[in-house]
């Protein structure tokens, strides 16, 4: 068949030369275990359970919008090597709008939490009759499969996906494909969501949340036992335990009891001060932060770091947790549209290290000698002024032609003293007239002696 422009082979045409590649881990599958019998043991990672916990919703939205509001520049680089921002009509369209139904910042979304969530993300490309990318799709990653033939070449199969065009199970090869993903620890194909480690944590949280509710709906009144003081019949028993259940729990909890014959009712359930809830919710949220590289404070976790300094702060996030995830989708989409050497994409990062007002003043400033007047005003959104294209130095600045030109002579730093000048005047530089008058004068100072 033809997808795209392209002809693709179906799926049943090439099923006995490809094989699955191996899913370790568990890591696609809904349900995974944090070690081998947990899911027998009832200590289930429940997929859907984790993506609702606090902490874990928070750092994946964070990283996912952050990197989202990004713009993506196209850049070429000149004789000199330089990187500069350019405009080119077989990659600028398909970059400023990827598909006909999601912005850029819809798209660059989907594309990172389908990463964080799944550990891989699936880009389906979309060309035109020259062979150009006009359209990207992120697609489901639980309706992709990688595949690997007998060869070594990879392919990916991809089931019905309406939305992205595909409608029918077909087989593509690797290069219609961007695949993202890291840690790959059981095979290089296979990515691993940062779930596989955090998920224990988040669903202790839920735990602990779950519990408390049903604690609060029961009135906030724990749970205890009915003792008498002497022994009494299963039967009796049980028709005392039913009778205070509907009596005196759920919605009725908080009500009077009158007990008699000596019953004494002792709370059993343990306090949250006692069991440390809120030390044990913090500690959870810290460590799933920790297996995104998100920083406490950033969703609400823990203490602000005292230093106030707003640019080193975001310096810190960028390079522990959003570099790597940026850098990768830069290289995945030069390979994936065939930039080539001299064209490629990056990041506008300015959005995302912006400094304070008073820190980008005091940095422009020092910048006096680097950059134009105008490369500051573009710093700040403003429009380029009269002679605000050159660079500006100080007067006692010296080039380094004009500084070994110097060292170059004898005496570069005139050390040495100078000859001292006769005082007494040359007769030959006078003109006759000076000459004569200067010989009289003499005379009228010896005559007076």
């Amino acid at each position: 068949m033809r997808l795209f422009g392209f002809n693709i082979s179906r799926a049943k045409s090439v099923e006995k030369a490809v094989s699955p590649v191996p899913q370790g881990g568990r890591g696609w599958w809904s349900i995974l275990e944090s070690f081998p019998g947990a899911w027998q043991q009832n200590v289930e990672i429940k997929f859907d359970s984790v993506l609702s916990n606090h902490a874990d919703f928070a750092c994946r939205t964070l990283i996912a919008s952050d990197i989202a509001k990004l713009r993506i520049k196209l850049v070429a680089k000149d004789s000199n090597g330089i990187w500069s921002e350019t405009s080119n009509p077989a990659y600028s369209p398909v970059l400023r709008k990827p598909n006909d139904w999601q912005t850029r910042i819809q798209f660059m979304e989907s594309w990172v939490l389908s990463k964080l969530q799944r550990g891989n993300a699936y880009i389906l490309k979309q060309r035109d009759g020259r062979g150009v990318v006009v359209k990207l799709y992120v697609l489901n990653p639980d309706l992709v499969t990688p595949l690997v033939s007998d060869s070594g070449a990879v392919f990916y199969q991809m089931n019905t996906d309406a939305l992205s065009g595909v409608d029918q199970l077909i087989t593509v090869p690797a290069r219609e494909i961007i695949h993202d993903r890291f840690n790959c620890f059981f095979h290089p194909l296979v990515g691993l969501s940062p779930i596989f480690a955090s998920g224990l944590a988040a669903m202790q949280v839920l735990a602990i949340q779950n519990d408390s509710t049903l604690f609060f709906q029961n009135g906030a009144q724990p749970g205890g036992v009915l003792t008498a003081p002497g022994a009494i019949e299963d039967a009796t028993a049980q028709r005392i335990k039913e009778k205070w259940d509907s009596n005196f729990s759920g919605k009725n909890a908080g009500k009077v009891a009158v007990l008699g014959d000596g019953l004494k009712y002792e709370a059993m359930r343990a306090k949250s001060t006692d069991s440390q809830m809120i030390e044990q919710l913090k500690w959870s949220a810290e460590v799933i932060c920790s297996t995104y590289h998100v920083p406490p404070y950033k969703i609400g976790v823990g203490q602000m770091p005292t230093n106030n300094n707003v640019q080193s702060l975001n310096v810190e996030f960028y390079s522990q947790c959003l570099q790597r995830l940026i850098e990768d989708i830069e290289l995945c989409l030069d390979e994936g549209l065939g930039t080539g050497e001299s064209l490629g994409t990056e990041f506008d990062l300015d959005g995302l290290l912006r400094m304070d007002s008073v820190s980008m003043m005091e940095t422009l400033d020092k910048a006096s000698g680097i950059m134009t007047i105008d490369e500051k005003r573009r710093k700040l959104d403003l429009k380029p002024v009269p002679g605000g294209g050159s660079v500006y130095l100080q007067q006692q600045n010296y080039s380094l032609d004009a500084l070994a030109k110097r060292d170059a002579q004898a005496d570069p730093f005139g050390t040495a003293k100078p000859e001292t000048a006769s005082t007494e005047p040359d007769p030959a530089n006078d003109n006759p007239s000076e000459a004569e008058a200067r010989a009289a004068l003499v005379e009228i100072l010896k005559g007076l002696r």
